[in-house]
């Protein structure tokens, strides 16, 4: 393994036991693939190298328990870093460190920690303590993870928040979707209504004018015979008064006669005549009895009006 590569030498000359040193190699990055055919080094010392970020795939060194990379310049940590499960002892000391992924809340067998000479944020520095001993480094661990573990429970709940806010806006949205779709439903079946009511008024204004005008036909078909039936009671009373014109006449044509035997008598020498005298008392009587006779008076009075 060469300086600035990891190569040329094999891991395996460096492996004691289960411990890896694979400090002060002057590393820039790490070897995680030959790492990871070395299950045995449960123990890695990556300390005092130029290692400025850790590979994605250093976190499938789940084997390790013991981890030093204390002295190098990293400025963050993987973001999955809490897939080491099975590690407990951590030093990040005199890093570049301004804060730890959340998933750092999964190192749930982390019992010592040290994060001294790091930029972090005060909120992590005064959680973490000075660890200037075993015990401050072993409660550094616990306050440490405790804190993440905060972290990661709030995040959490902002994340569940955050998702039962999209639920409920989707709901909004199909809430406001169904009620756009019923009133455009109901917009259609009221349209329908309306057009229905229209055909049906066509339709009866229809019926109606077709009525009416068979009506009107069946009325211009009837008028011209009620001339003839209208005649018919008055035929009668043409011929009544046909009748009574014909009476009157004669018996105008009759006065006329008896007036000028009258007047013949009266004015001319025959009036001595017995005859005369006899036609001039007859003539008296009868206009007599004419102007008492109400029926003669009627017909005369109808006979004059025509």
């Amino acid at each position: 393994m060469a300086r600035g590569g990891g190569k040329g030498l094999s891991l395996k000359d460096k492996l004691d036991g289960n411990e890896l040193d694979l400090s002060l190699c002057d590393l820039n990055e790490v070897p995680v693939r030959e790492l990871a055919t070395l299950p045995k080094a449960t123990i890695l010392d990556l300390s005092c190298n130029n290692l400025m970020s850790l590979p994605s795939d250093f976190c499938s060194l789940m084997h390790l328990v013991k981890l030093d990379l204390s002295k190098n310049r990293l400025q963050q940590l993987p973001l999955d870093f809490g897939r080491l499960v099975n590690l407990q002892h951590l030093d990040l000391l005199n890093n570049r460190l301004v804060t730890l992924p959340v998933s750092f809340a999964q190192l749930k067998n982390l019992k010592w920690l040290d994060l001294k000479d790091n930029p972090l944020d005060p909120v992590l520095a005064k959680v973490a303590g000075d660890c200037l001993d075993e015990k401050q480094c072993k409660q550094a661990a616990v306050k440490v993870l405790q804190h993440m573990k905060a972290i990661q429970s709030e995040q959490e709940r902002q994340r569940q928040q955050k998702l039962q806010a999209e639920r409920e806006m989707e709901k909004k949205r199909e809430a406001e979707q169904r009620a756009k779709e019923a009133q455009e439903r109901e917009l259609r079946k009221r349209e329908r209504a309306e057009e229905k009511e229209r055909r049906r008024r066509e339709y009866d204004a229809q019926r109606a004018a077709k009525q009416e005008m068979e009506k009107k036909t069946k009325k211009e078909t009837v008028q011209p015979r009620k001339p003839a039936s209208s005649l018919r009671p008055t035929q009668p009373s043409r011929h009544r008064h046909s009748w009574s014109r014909s009476v009157v006449r004669v018996l105008l044509y009759l006065l006329l006669c008896v007036l000028l035997a009258v007047a013949a008598c009266k004015l001319t020498e025959l009036q001595r005549q017995p005859l005369c005298i006899s036609i001039s008392t007859l003539f008296e009587d009868v206009v007599a009895a004419l102007q008492n006779h109400k029926t003669l008076q009627n017909m005369l009075q109808q006979n004059s009006q025509q």
